[in-house]
């Protein structure tokens, strides 16, 4: 399916440890973390706020078992009046740390004014104006430009609860963006999650695609977020993602499209739930085991 070596294996901590909520995963240390990782058989990570924020020390913890660190999200705040350049310095700083990790890829999300850690409702979201939208778009392609510069990517991540949540926002946004900078990350959970077929984006966007995160939906939850207007962190709390294998989710189609695509890079399980009801050594083992019977990886 894949070609040889094309696709490597990450997972992300925040099976472990969540940022947006400390309470889960509170307990839980940087080394079980890590160590768990590579003992379910991944070999990179994204960042997690238990990671040390020093890569002399984060990168020979991570070498000693086998990880690398695949990527990192980066929140945008173009939409909001005065923050560009707040945003800019920012990004350099999370730039450079990732440069001297050896990751390549830059996740990132425009957070302005979004509902995403919020008590709202995740559908509850403000409308932008053209006017901001226009800013996402140029300071997009500006950090994107940056991080050609340094032989690095940005993808874009689309995600519940900001200003690009869905199939029809990823398009203006990509239709706004130079291609040459501004690539997509696909997020299957959240495609799901916002009423679209992750297949599609796939299919639309496979040339632009640098990063790949696989989550799974358990649908009776989602309904229930839906029947009840529950914020989204309060959804993640109640379980809305899973493993890729573990809800409604088809992948198979998802792996082909991937491959019809020639995509090469990181397969990053980023399945956040609740580690007191989801042992994540155990969800992580099935993840990787689920992989394996439908790639071939």
């Amino acid at each position: 399916m894949f070609s040889a070596n094309s696709i490597r294996l990450s997972i992300a901590p925040i099976a472990w440890t969540n940022d947006d909520i400390p309470e889960l995963g509170g307990n839980i240390y940087f080394e079980q973390c890590i160590d768990e990782m590579a003992a379910a058989g991944f070999s990179g990570s994204e960042i997690g706020n238990k990671y040390p924020k020093n890569p002399a020390v984060l990168k020979p913890a991570l070498e000693l078992r086998g990880l690398q660190i695949s990527s990192a999200w980066f929140s945008t705040f173009f939409s909001e009046t005065g923050r560009t350049e707040e945003t800019v310095t920012l990004f350099v700083e999370q730039l450079n740390f990732l440069k001297a990790m050896g990751a390549k890829v830059l996740n990132v999300c425009e957070c302005g004014h979004c509902v995403q850690g919020t008590p709202k409702h995740v559908f509850d979201r403000p409308s932008y104006t053209d006017q901001q939208w226009l800013q996402v778009a140029e300071g997009l392609n500006r950090i994107g430009e940056m991080a050609r510069e340094n032989g690095m990517v940005i993808a874009y991540h689309y995600h519940m609860g900001t200003m690009v949540q869905n199939a029809d926002e990823t398009d203006r946004l990509m239709q706004m963006t130079d291609p040459d900078l501004v690539h997509l990350l696909v997020d299957t959970g959240h495609a799901h999650y916002a009423g679209d077929d992750p297949l599609t984006i796939i299919q639309k966007y496979g040339s632009r695609i640098r990063n790949v995160h696989l989550k799974d939906i358990r649908q009776p939850i989602l309904d229930e977020v839906h029947a009840k207007k529950m914020s989204f962190l309060d959804s993640v709390k109640a379980g809305v993602f899973t493993i890729p294998g573990d809800g409604v989710i088809p992948f198979d189609p998802i792996f082909q499209a991937l491959a019809d695509a020639h995509y090469q890079g990181w397969f990053v399980v980023e399945a956040e739930q609740d580690p007191e009801k989801a042992n994540p050594l155990e969800y992580a083992k099935k993840a990787r085991t689920f992989i394996q019977e439908h790639t071939g990886i």
